[in-house]
């Protein structure tokens, strides 16, 4: 991802760091295109075609961004490997010729983040399962691009984890966010979501990390959810999925 769309680190992964157990080792494993790291396995021919969205947004994929929105720091190549945390249970999708490195701070329960990077070394996306988290909320006002239920993830505790897109503005400061959320954002004067998944007796939370200010406004906002590296995101927070 271009600079100015890298992401900030989630508020709720610092207070796990203060209340994750003692004696927790970490460990890290890297896993590059071609040779998938211990978990991971790359699916034989799997369309890279992103998510179909059935929510109606100005800018539609394929046309011509009209907004200043840099472009991607290395475009997604074609075809998606699968990346599973070491519980086995929890997997998700990304293009193949990015990477996922792991961060384990306890294997038993498992606790970790992996954090995914693209061909061109720049941090997309991380996602955190264990089962101690804590999430920050305040007051917003929002407006919601786009929210879609992740199939891999219906069947858990609700409210039901969808992928969300969405600015939140206070006072006169955006705030751009693609994550998962329980439930779909609620548009107007909010709360913040926290952005804790419940997964069986596990939470979850996945985030594109955006840092400092990634979009002039929201018309370049939305041309950037069209355009490869919003579509390749989104896909890869939509293929989350939890047995």
């Amino acid at each position: 991802m271009h600079p100015v769309h890298r992401a900030r680190t989630f508020a709720a992964l610092a207070t796990l760091a203060a209340l994750t157990l003692t004696g927790c080792m970490a460990h890290v494993s890297s896993e590059a295109a071609g040779t998938p790291a211990a978990g991971a396995t790359a699916p034989a021919s799997v369309s890279a075609t992103p998510v179909p969205s059935n929510t109606a947004s100005p800018t539609t994929a394929g046309e011509r961004p009209t907004s200043s929105a840099p472009a991607s720091s290395a475009p997604a190549p074609a075809g998606l490997a699968t990346y599973t945390f070491p519980d086995g249970r929890l997997s998700f999708k990304y293009p193949a010729g990015w990477r996922v490195e792991l961060f384990e701070a306890s294997s038993s329960p498992f606790v970790g983040t992996a954090t995914i990077y693209d061909a061109g070394g720049q941090r997309q996306a991380e996602i955190f399962t264990g089962v101690i988290a804590d999430g920050v909320s305040s007051p917003v006002i929002r407006t919601v691009f786009e929210s879609l239920p992740v199939p891999g993830l219906q069947g858990q505790p609700e409210p039901d984890g969808h992928y969300s897109f969405y600015v939140d503005n206070v006072n006169d400061v955006a705030t751009y966010r693609m994550h998962l959320t329980p439930g779909t954002p609620v548009a107007g004067a909010e709360m913040g979501l926290p952005g804790l998944i419940r997964i069986g007796e596990r939470v979850l939370i996945a985030e594109v990390t955006f840092i400092d200010n990634p979009f002039a406004n929201d018309e370049d906002a939305k041309a950037w959810l069209a355009g490869a590296e919003g579509q390749a995101l989104k896909a890869l927070l939509m293929s989350m999925s939890y047995s």
